[in-house]
């Protein structure tokens, strides 16, 4: 159990000094986020977990707001810290708070490394401490204040075992003479972007508009419009606004009054109160706008996606070899620079593969007789 003081979130300018000074010592930290993205339009991180060897730490970004004095702590390259499934932590950190990473183990990348076929921190944490943890608490409401006490202990579970999970895994790491190649990928998530807002309103998004005619696809894109602005001025997700299939239905059938609009079975009737006028006018914008088209993509040149071809099936085979998934041998952004690069000799190999030298080490040679291989079919 936590002591006392450490019971509840830091939320207090004073708190976070303290915890920043206590973090600043340790050579090792496990850290975890949760946000509210099934709650709010944009989601933002509500609640962060920190743990040493010695206690366990919550941390309010809701009620703090500025978080800079953790900025050296993330980026610190003598403070080793500790995630699970760090992508998606490390994305809405960069995002709300600006921190930039070094240093970092990524027990999930680690456990898949290794050859484990569960991955998720409830699995580990069952299969290594006989710990059964609730995952449905992910999905919890995390910017709700005050925290009730079982969302607090779930919080503080996620990080309290994660630096001895690490332990077992490095050594496993080591074990199978992976270590290097792991640490290539922690420095490179290190390096993941955010996207913005993702094209929230774009109706090229929406699952099934592919199938509406020219103008339809331009109706949806006005029901897109109307749905973003709602869930902007409500601060509520998109889909708990009105679903993706209720707006492709309604392009697909262009209603044209509140009765047309309550036959759609994907309308329900308090939708049909709160939205129906608005949608028909949406429906009508979009009949008035001209056509619209989906982006033109290019398609690859038949060479490139050979290429491709030959580097999964090599990577499938390496994999095989080393009982891990294949795109633990080649991550896809890797494997389709080198197909699009079409390195011909071991300097340029060298150089299109700058981020992994462990990979280019290892496999270089074999990458570039795939790529001769490839070139004889042409």
């Amino acid at each position: 159990m936590p002591v006392p003081e450490l019971s509840q979130p830091i939320s207090k300018p004073d708190g976070l000094q303290r915890l920043a000074n206590i973090l600043a010592e340790q050579p090792i930290l496990a850290v975890d986020t949760e946000s509210n993205s099934l709650f709010a339009y944009r989601e933002q991180v509500c609640l962060i977990q920190f743990s040493t060897r010695e206690a366990d730490y919550l941390l309010d970004p809701i009620e703090l707001g500025d978080l800079s004095l953790l900025t050296p702590i993330f980026a610190s390259p003598t403070i080793q810290k500790v995630f699970h499934a760090a992508e998606y932590d490390l994305l809405c950190l960069k995002r709300d708070f600006g921190f930039s990473f070094n240093n970092l183990f990524d027990t999930m990348l680690a456990a898949r490394i290794v050859g484990r076929k569960e991955v998720g921190l409830g699995a580990i944490l069952e299969a290594e401490f006989n710990i059964d943890v609730d995952k449905r608490h992910q999905r919890a409401n995390w910017g709700q204040r005050p925290l009730p006490g079982y969302l607090l202990n779930y919080a503080r579970q996620d990080t309290h075992y994660l630096i001895e999970v690490k332990e077992k895994l490095e050594q496993q790491l080591k074990e199978k003479r992976l270590l290097p190649l792991a640490q290539e990928d922690f420095r490179r998530i290190c390096l993941v972007e955010a996207n913005g807002d993702n094209g929230r309103n774009d109706c090229w998004r929406v699952n099934g508009v592919h199938k509406l005619s020219p103008q339809q696809a331009a109706v949806l894109q006005e029901l897109c419009k109307y749905r973003d602005e709602v869930a902007r001025q409500r601060n509520r997700p998109l889909f708990k606004v009105i679903s993706d299939n209720t707006l492709q239905a309604i392009a697909s059938s262009l209603p044209s009054s509140l009765d047309e609009l309550k036959r759609l079975p994907e309308m329900t009737n308090h939708q049909v109160d709160r939205h129906g006028k608005a949608l028909l006018q949406a429906v009508q914008r979009g009949l008035q706008a001209g056509p619209i088209h989906p982006p033109h993509n290019i398609r690859p040149e038949k060479h490139f996606l050979e290429r491709v071809e030959q580097l999964k099936q090599w990577r499938k085979q390496k994999g095989l070899e080393l009982e891990v998934e294949s795109d633990i041998i080649l991550p896809r952004d890797l494997l389709n620079q080198v197909a699009m690069k079409n390195p011909q000799d071991m300097q340029s190999l060298w150089e299109c593969l700058s981020e992994v030298p462990w990979r280019r080490e290892r496999y270089g040679e074999e990458i570039l007789g795939v790529l001769k291989k490839a070139a004889g079919r042409k």
